[in-house]
């Protein structure tokens, strides 16, 4: 099928990019390799639906080590015509490594279903947060906006553009810090200029919207929107009317209440600028005065999550660094594991091999039939 296709493509292209080779010559030197599938792990309580599938809340069962299981329909990404967009979320999300961003351990599939496996994020989308407070005071909502810019910076640091910052997008870990999730719409840019339109309305800058030729900088507008929006509790360009909100962000139309602070006024009207090229740079956003004098750094969360992860920002090139679920038991993951009866864990059916890059191990490809129904999905039955 068409996935499977543009698997057996990322699993070409990560080889040639990491020096590998069929050549049994090297396979001495190479790490042994694991077959991941669903019967690898007890799947829970549903976390969310989205348009082309849902995401479980899951336990590999050897390091219980728990994550989120995004279930993807094939035939629903194939009707809509995006299996590149799949393709590409998988490909750029499984290479970033940032505290920040939430990380992409690995994928498998079958005949009807792509399994990303994910980093599980327990408190849920900033989204639903900042409905249930209405707006974030100054402290909360700087902190926020320094984590996101550092982890834009990363990314345009590797040549990704997000292209789709907004609170849906951004999920809170145990500690509450924010992780950038959903690549569907990120790009590699090597030295590319995109014209492609996607993202939200609210957030789209207006080089999108006039369908012309756009760069990195777009993540800097979503930035200066995210920002008014945190702190006022709706979007600046917000109307009624779909023509309405295109006016006004072409326009660059939009007002700030009198209770917002100087310092957020100066840092928002500095990246909400029509001319890309005006808009505040993210090193600038992290030392802006707002941001150093209301943002908490939490240096010690950051450390202990780069463990996690492996993660070295220090090297320009893409992290291919290898990591066993096995060795993932840091006190962190265990205070979560712990829990997990309450929320809602039960075993999983039993299920064929198939394809995974867990924690960035590379696997082989195989095929996978059948298990029993599970918590919520029923996959391709099979006699045992």
């Amino acid at each position: 099928m068409e996935i499977q296709h543009k698997a057996n493509q990322i699993s070409n292209k990560e080889n040639k990019e990491n020096g590998g080779t069929n050549d049994s010559s090297n396979s001495g030197s190479q790490k042994s390799v694991k077959k991941w599938c669903l019967n690898d792990f007890e799947i829970g309580k549903p976390l969310g639906k989205g348009k082309f599938g849902n995401v479980y809340l899951a336990r590999e069962k050897k390091s219980l080590y728990i994550v989120a299981l995004k279930v993807i329909f094939k035939h629903q990404v194939q009707k809509a015509g995006c299996e590149h967009q799949l393709r590409r979320e998988i490909e750029i999300q499984s290479h970033l490594r940032h505290p920040n961003i939430l990380r992409l351990y690995g994928y498998f599939y079958d005949d009807s279903r792509v399994y990303m496996i994910l980093e599980y994020a327990p408190k849920g989308e900033l989204y639903n947060l900042l409905k249930q407070v209405g707006k974030f005071d100054d402290q909360q909502a700087a902190t926020y906006i320094y984590q996101l810019a550092d982890a834009l910076n990363y990314c345009h640091s590797k040549k990704v553009i997000h292209r789709d910052i907004k609170p849906e997008n951004l999920l809170l870990g145990i500690y509450g810090d924010l992780k950038i999730a959903d690549f569907g719409w990120s790009v590699h840019a090597p030295s590319s200029r995109r014209t492609t339109i996607c993202g939200t309305l609210d957030y789209l800058p207006p080089e999108m919207i006039d369908d012309k030729p756009h760069d990195e900088k777009v993540d800097l507008w979503s930035l200066g929107v995210l920002s008014y929006e945190l702190l006022v509790g709706k979007p600046p360009f917000e109307t009624a009317s779909y023509d309405g909100t295109y006016q006004k962000i072409t326009q660059v139309e939009y007002s700030c209440p009198p209770t917002m602070s100087h310092d957020a006024v100066d840092l928002i009207s500095k990246l909400l600028r029509k001319n890309p090229n005006e808009r505040l740079a993210l090193e600038g956003v992290m030392q802006h005065r707002w941001i150093k004098k209301n943002a908490k750094i939490e240096t010690n969360v950051q450390t202990s999550f780069s463990q996690i992860t492996n993660m070295d920002s220090s090297n320009s090139s893409v992290n291919t660094s290898t990591q066993s679920t096995s060795s993932m038991t840091s006190s962190i993951i265990q205070s979560v594991a712990t829990n997990s009866a309450s929320n809602g864990i039960i075993p999983s059916g039993q299920n064929g091999q198939t394809k995974s890059y867990l924690s960035g191990m590379k696997t082989t490809l195989s095929s996978s039939n059948s298990t029993a129904p599970v918590n919520g999905f029923k996959l391709n039955s099979a006699k045992h």
